[in-house]
This record gives C-alpha cells, sequence and structure tokens, in this order.
C-alpha cells in the first residue's frame, strides 16, 4: 500500500488517501441498478451465492431482542481495554487536564466502521476507550412510521432518521471527560430501550456511523475523521448476512430496503462527506499500513497532553481549610482512638470501637445538613419548636473496600437512605487511581451525598471519588466527606480541588511517609477490619489512596 494525496476538488479540505495496491475486483457499479431491481448476475450475484441464506422464512414475530451494545471490556493478547470509559484525568485544582481524543469514522452501511475501529483500539496504548455508535441514536418512531420500517418502508439512512442534537450533547459532554446517559436501540422493535447505559469520557473516543461527517456541530467535535471506503457489493453482501441471521430479516425486505434507501442515501449524504475526511482507508479492517497510520498519528496527540492527577503539594503548611469539621476531641473520642491505633488491639475491639467512632462521626457530619424550623405539638398539648431534614434526599456512597465498614452505622442513623458503591485501585505502573467499579442510585444529582472512607492519606482516591459525583450532577457543596482519620495533606489536596466540599473526621495526623502511609497513623484499616493480610506495598488508605 503506498500514500499518495487524494484528487484536487473544489472543497477545502482534501483527504489522505490511503490506497490498496491493486484495483478491487469487484466493480463499483453505482446507478447500474433502478430502485426495483436485485442485484442480478455478475460479480455480486457470485458474492450472493456463497452467501448461506435460507428462504424467506414465514412472517415474523417481533422478539425482545436489541441492538448488542458495545462489550464493556475488549482482550486482546496481551491486556485488557475498559471499552465503556473511565473517569477522566484531573489536575490539582480539579479540573479536566485535557479533553478527549475523537476519532471519528464514518463510511457505508456495512463498509466494516466497527472492525476499523476495534484494530485501531487494539493498536492504541491506552487501557481506557469509549465506543459509540451512531446506531444508538436513531430517533423514536411514532406509530406511522412503525408500519413503515416493519414493512421495509422507511428511510433510516436519511439525516433525518437521527437524533443528532442528543448526539452532540453526549459527545461533547464524553469529550470533556464527563458521564452520559447512552440510549440502546432495539433494531428489531425499531424503537429504544427504556434502560440507558451509563458511559464515560477517556482518553480516547471513536465515534462511527453513516453520517457521521453529516452534521457541522458534530464535525467540530472530532479531532480526526476517517472514512472507510469498501465496494458497494461487499458492503450489501455483509449487509445481507447481517440482517438476516443477527435480525431476522428475510432476503427481499433487505435488496429492498437496499435498493429504495441505502444506495441513494449513501450517493447523496454519504459519500461526498469524504471530502472532509483527515484520512481515506480503503479495504477497511485489512488496510493495516492506513491503521498504522492513524494509531501514530493518535500517539503523537496524546504524547503532548499530560496526564496524572496531580496533588496539592504545594498548599501543605498552611491553615486547615474551613471547609474541614474535626469531632471535638474528648476524652472518650481520644481513648477509641488509642484502642484503634495500637497494633496490639484484638481485631474484635478494633471493629467495636472503630463502629463506635463511625457512629459519633456520622452523627457529627449529619449536623451539618440544612435543617428547616418545624412546630409540633407533644402529648401534653404543648407547642415545641424544634428542626426537620426536609424533602430532600440522603444518599450514602462507600469507597470500597474499607469504606463500606461505615454503612451499618450509616444506615442506623438515618432511615431509608440510599446506597452506592465505587471502587477506585491505583494502577502501579502510572501510580494513578482508576475507577474499576461504579454503582449509584438513580437520579442522584439533586441529593445529599455522604461519601465515606476509612482513611485518607494523599486524596487521590477521594478526590477521584468526588469527580465521579460532579460528573454524574451531583452539586458540589451537597458532598459530604468523611473519614475515620486523614492526613494534613489529603485535606489540603481535596479542600484546594474542591472547595465547596464538606470534610468530615475523627483526627487529622500531620505526616504520610514515602509509601503513603499515614503517620502516626492507624494501619491498613481494611486488613485489620476484616481480618485481611495486605501486601507491605499497599497503601495506608484501602482504596489504594496513592
Amino acid at each position: 500500500a503506498r500514500v499518495s494525496p487524494a484528487p484536487v476538488s473544489p472543497a477545502p479540505v482534501s483527504p489522505a488517501r490511503v490506497s490498496p495496491a491493486p484495483v478491487s475486483p469487484v466493480a463499483e457499479r453505482r446507478g447500474a441498478a433502478g430502485p426495483e431491481r436485485g442485484p442480478g448476475p455478475g460479480p455480486l450475484g457470485s458474492l450472493l451465492s456463497r452467501l448461506p441464506l435460507a428462504p424467506a422464512p414465514a412472517p415474523r414475530r417481533r422478539t425482545a431482542s436489541q441492538c448488542k451494545p458495545e462489550p464493556p471490556l475488549l482482550r486482546t493478547s496481551k491486556r485488557t481495554i475498559y471499552t465503556a470509559g473511565r473517569p477522566p484525568w484531573y489536575s490539582e485544582t480539579g479540573a479536566p487536564v485535557d479533553e478527549a481524543f475523537v476519532i471519528g469514522l464514518c463510511g457505508g452501511s456495512a463498509s466494516g466502521k466497527t472492525t476499523v475501529a476495534t484494530r485501531i483500539i487494539e493498536a492504541l496504548d491506552v487501557p481506557w476507550v469509549v465506543l459509540l455508535s451512531m446506531d444508538s441514536f436513531y430517533k423514536v418512531l411514532d406509530e406511522g412510521q412503525q408500519a413503515l420500517a416493519a414493512r421495509s418502508d422507511y428511510n433510516f439512512d436519511h439525516p433525518d432518521a437521527f437524533d443528532f442534537e442528543l448526539l452532540v450533547s453526549v459527545l461533547r459532554k464524553l469529550k470533556k471527560g464527563k458521564s452520559v446517559k447512552v440510549p440502546v436501540y432495539d433494531f428489531t422493535t425499531h424503537s429504544r430501550r427504556r434502560e440507558w447505559k451509563t458511559v464515560y469520557g477517556a482518553n480516547v473516543i471513536v465515534f462511527e456511523g453513516i453520517l457521521a461527517f453529516a452534521n457541522k456541530e458534530l464535525l467540530k467535535l472530532l479531532d480526526m475523521k476517517v472514512f472507510v471506503d469498501t465496494d458497494s457489493d461487499i458492503r450489501l453482501v455483509r449487509r445481507l448476512q447481517r440482517d438476516i441471521m443477527e435480525r431476522g430479516r428475510d432476503v427481499a425486505g433487505v435488496i429492498k430496503q437496499y435498493n429504495k434507501f441505502v444506495k441513494p442515501a449513501f450517493e447523496q449524504y454519504i459519500e461526498p462527506t469524504v471530502q472532509v475526511a483527515d484520512i481515506v482507508v480503503p479495504r477497511g479492517g485489512e488496510n493495516f499500513v492506513a491503521l498504522d497510520l492513524i494509531v501514530q498519528h493518535v500517539h503523537s496527540q496524546l504524547e503532548k497532553v499530560s496526564q496524572g492527577a496531580a496533588l496539592a503539594s504545594a498548599h501543605q503548611g498552611q491553615p486547615l481549610p474551613k471547609t474541614l469539621s474535626v469531632l471535638e476531641s474528648t476524652p472518650q473520642v481520644r481513648g477509641m482512638h488509642t484502642i484503634i491505633r495500637n497494633k496490639d488491639t484484638t481485631r474484635d475491639e478494633f471493629i467495636f470501637y472503630s463502629k463506635r467512632l463511625m457512629r459519633l462521626l456520622i452523627e457529627h457530619a449529619l449536623s451539618f445538613l440544612p435543617l428547616k424550623s418545624v412546630t409540633v405539638e407533644t402529648p401534653q398539648g404543648t407547642m415545641y419548636e424544634g428542626k426537620r431534614f426536609h424533602r430532600q434526599r440522603i444518599t450514602g456512597v462507600s469507597i470500597l473496600r474499607a469504606g463500606e465498614t461505615m454503612e451499618q452505622a450509616l444506615t442506623a442513623v438515618c432511615k431509608d437512605i440510599r446506597l452506592g458503591k465505587i471502587l477506585i485501585q491505583t494502577n502501579l505502573d502510572t501510580g494513578e487511581p482508576e475507577l474499576h467499579y461504579l454503582r449509584l442510585p438513580k437520579e442522584i444529582s439533586e441529593d445529599y451525598v455522604i461519601l465515606m472512607d476509612s482513611t485518607v492519606s494523599t486524596g487521590a482516591a477521594a478526590m477521584m471519588a468526588v469527580r465521579v459525583l460532579l460528573d454524574h450532577d451531583v452539586q458540589e457543596d451537597r458532598i459530604f466527606l468523611l473519614s475515620l482519620l486523614m492526613a494534613e495533606m489529603g485535606v489540603h489536596s481535596v479542600a484546594y480541588a474542591f472547595p465547596r466540599v464538606h470534610i468530615i473526621t475523627t483526627a487529622v495526623d500531620k505526616r504520610v511517609n514515602e509509601e503513603f502511609h499515614i503517620i502516626p497513623g492507624i494501619g491498613n484499616f481494611g486488613d485489620r477490619y476484616f481480618g485481611t493480610d495486605g501486601p507491605s506495598a499497599w497503601c495506608e488508605n484501602d482504596s489504594m489512596d496513592c
């Protein structure tokens, strides 16, 4: 294969074309067949003859099958890639380091866009990517359109078939690292499922669709535009295989739809957008020269972006922030700290006194919630003016695994509270925290959230957990970070990045050693609580807060 410039055209942007060596033996016969003609004899007929096509089935009942969502993991021979995205990296100010790099893949139906996307992801040396398909953004059809679709008379290849407003909004949020809700489209019933999937932004976002270049606002979000150019006969054969074997269609319906809608739409709306492409890839996923060029370019762009969640080390030694509240060090509190800090304390005693401290900590935290004045009548018939937490919900979110130990104390104090969980661990190769599991209650954006972790040393895991909540539109001043023990370094880091988050603990220690252990500290809380022996390289925080 060789790289040669594209033919000169009046368009302002000319794509670079990665050309195959010989011309494909299957000729492109645009316009040869009218709207009502089938594929006929010739090369296409030869290809069709090799298809394992069954005879036209009897009228089909609709099933509950839907489009296959992108798998959350892509496993290669060397590594595992998280394709549902990851929480973005943030600087010491809590802001995104940089926007994600977005690769747009355009091409005709069944041109091999998904294969190209997968090959690019496999070749990129990034652990977190997002796969976003334009097929998820078909508009919801009314009854008349549903009837047309059932007869293969609805044009799914026209720009009006897509919800570009929703698509642009979702991609813009993903590019900024926000979490988004992506619809799941059912190709059998031509409708959206009730359940939408949650996706995060990542280092790289791969967006593919037949009309990926057809919207001006969408084009502005694409950092690299790739057009997958595949012979029309091959695309038809692939479409027949897919629609018959995966979506339960019949041969006649697929060919009718192709001649009436797919082929004309390709010539009118899809093929002209090749002029805005940066790279044209003939032969799709088999053109390894083109894929190598794409990967090299993306690598060069990613190298320009400094990654990593830097900590606010410059703020060490300054007075503790006003958003910090430390439980009063009464003789009772100091006595319980003496017991749980003692390395010779038995596990039963450690658990018992830790739970007592958790209960005091949570009750102290609840005093910071907004309360409204209320008047009630006592059994003696007199009126009493009191306070009540009115209407707003409280949600507890624990940072696994040690933060989960505080849930029992929280549920004992707050009736009918909703719970969520976050698992954050440090990548031992990069030293950066990564989100590996997330389960948050629905409609959490208006809740007051109590974020729980046993200890906070550097604050890296706590910062990412707060950022996850903010990405789910929780208001910053409604987040309460609770921890039994914190280091000053972690307090400063969280407070500097998120100055409106309430930080509440039972004690603050001065130092963190070279291994990020709090000094004098409490040891590995999770190991002592659950009776497990952790590796010596683990950090003070059981959630790998390095």
